[in-house]
């Protein structure tokens, strides 16, 4: 990956200030290491009339690959060949904006202590980017960069010069030339811009993203007429994280159109209010039911059954008494996010030994899931059609047989308590029924007495008179062989 940033001066205000700028001195050649491989700082050129200074990062494809495994483009799973072929070492991406942040950070701060005048001058600039992806084309990049008060040259990269009729890349050649900028805000915005171009990071997008969204942004993203798409792009359409920056941002333009500090416009609220007590999720009430049914069985050794992304397998590794907890789920993508959010590359042998994730479909009998004290099945019936519940019946009850089985699903007679709800709609788009209390305790009763079983129903969340509960939990118990048999 390259970059260019070239500026011109007169005997008063040589170009070489650059040096100064960018705290990188234009007789030396300087390389730094970075995560994901080495960037260089050299001047092609260093007179007082014309200076440049380029920016070369050499990505190591290795090192991006090990670090980057169901990351960004190098993690898609519709991309099984981008760890090897890939543009990443060429084309300019979120990899050259970490690497200008890291490399330039006090110039992008504006901070030079040799020269303090300096930082806050506008000076011609020139920035030439020779290979830019552009998700959008030519039109967006000039959509971006010209209302910051840039001129944009951009020339689209055929797909190849031999054969023009196959058209245009979706790559780009930019040079960026403004007379009104200071270097800070020049940085600022390509750090920003690049990787929003490129619409894809090669790195997990937390949530202090946000604040180094802000930062960067500070003066000329709230009044961005593409605020949105820079938001959404830059923290890769994570919609609680779109939310959160717009709302930031609407406070910052605000304050800025009333002359006024953003502390004095966010203050409708009084600061005893902030520390009231949200309402614990339903999520939380659910796991929490759950973990106490299993304590009062005394199971050790538990199966979750549909585990998804592993929030009930982490809270059980919280407490010693469960000796063994197994993961299931028919989703390999899922086990992938469940052995993150575990960490279970870094996790300790001792707790480690404790915990296993594997692929399994409820549908059939599975050898691996007999022995167990306890199987929970958590949200899982509700995504079966009903002919195929039978299948899994038999594969947990009359297969696998743990002693306790835990079955929790949606209370559709609490649907109308749902504000955001519309009427007659399931909770999840892939529910493909919800029972009401009278129809969950039918099916379940049937299936103890078909297999041995005893059942009690637990109310989990707040128990409304009227609907009953949000979630509805059944515990079955084995009954014993002298019950069993008579059943």
């Amino acid at each position: 990956m390259f970059l260019t940033i070239t500026t011109t001066g007169t005997p008063e205000r040589p170009a070489t200030d650059l040096g100064y700028l960018l705290h990188k001195h234009p007789d030396k050649a300087q390389a730094f290491s970075t995560s994901y491989g080495t960037a260089h700082v050299l001047y092609p050129e260093a007179e007082a009339q014309r200076c440049t200074a380029a920016l070369l990062l050499e990505v190591d494809a290795v090192a991006l690959v090990r670090r980057g495994k169901g990351k960004g483009r190098g993690g898609a799973p519709d991309a099984a060949l981008a760890q090897y072929v890939n543009d990443r070492p060429y084309a300019a991406s979120s990899l050259l904006a970490v690497a200008l942040s890291s490399v330039f950070s006090s110039a992008m701060k504006g901070v030079c202590h040799a020269r303090p005048e300096l930082p806050g001058q506008a000076r011609p600039l020139r920035v030439e980017v020779p290979a830019l992806p552009a998700r959008g084309g030519p039109d967006l990049v000039r959509a971006l960069f010209e209302p910051l008060g840039w001129t944009a040259a951009v020339e689209p990269v055929p797909l190849d010069t031999a054969f023009p009729e196959w058209g245009d890349s979706r790559y780009v050649s930019l040079v960026l030339e403004a007379d009104t900028l200071t270097l800070a805000e020049a940085l600022r915005h390509l750090y920003v811009l690049l990787p929003v171009l490129d619409d894809a990071k090669h790195y997990w997008v937390a949530p202090d993203e946000v604040d180094k969204l802000l930062r960067a942004g500070e003066g000329w993203l709230p009044g961005h007429p593409e605020q949105r798409l820079i938001t959404s792009r830059y923290l890769s359409r994570r919609w609680s994280l779109t939310r959160q920056a717009t709302e930031r941002l609407e406070l910052v333009r605000l304050a800025e159109a009333d002359d006024s500090a953003v502390e004095e416009i966010d203050n409708a609220v009084e600061a005893e209010t902030e520390a009231e007590e949200k309402p614990t999720p339903l999520a939380v009430h659910r796991r929490e039911a759950i973990v106490t049914a299993l304590r009062a069985s005394g199971a050790a050794r538990v199966l979750d059954l549909g585990c998804g992304q592993g929030q009930l397998v982490q809270t059980l590794l919280k407490d010693p008494a469960f000796t063994e907890i197994v993961g299931v789920d028919v989703s390999m993508r899922a086990l992938t996010i469940a052995s993150r959010r575990l960490k279970l590359d870094r996790m300790g042998e001792r707790q480690a030994s404790r915990v296993q994730l594997f692929q399994g479909s409820l549908a059939y009998t599975d050898a691996r899931l007999k022995g167990y004290d306890a199987a929970v099945l958590s949200e899982v019936i509700e995504h079966l059609d009903l002919p195929r519940l039978p299948a899994l019946e038999y594969a947990v009850f009359g297969s696998a047989r743990p002693r306790t089985v835990l079955v929790t699903t949606p209370n559709v007679e609490y649907n109308v308590r749902w504000e955001s709800l519309p009427a007659g709609h399931v909770r999840h788009g892939d529910h493909r029924f919800e029972w009401t209390r009278e129809e969950f305790r039918a099916w379940a009763e049937a299936v103890a007495e078909r297999h041995g079983y005893g059942v009690e129903f637990v109310a989990v969340g707040p128990d409304d008179p009227e609907v009953g509960p949000p979630t509805q939990m059944a515990v079955f118990t084995m009954t014993t062989p002298k019950e069993a048999k008579a059943a």
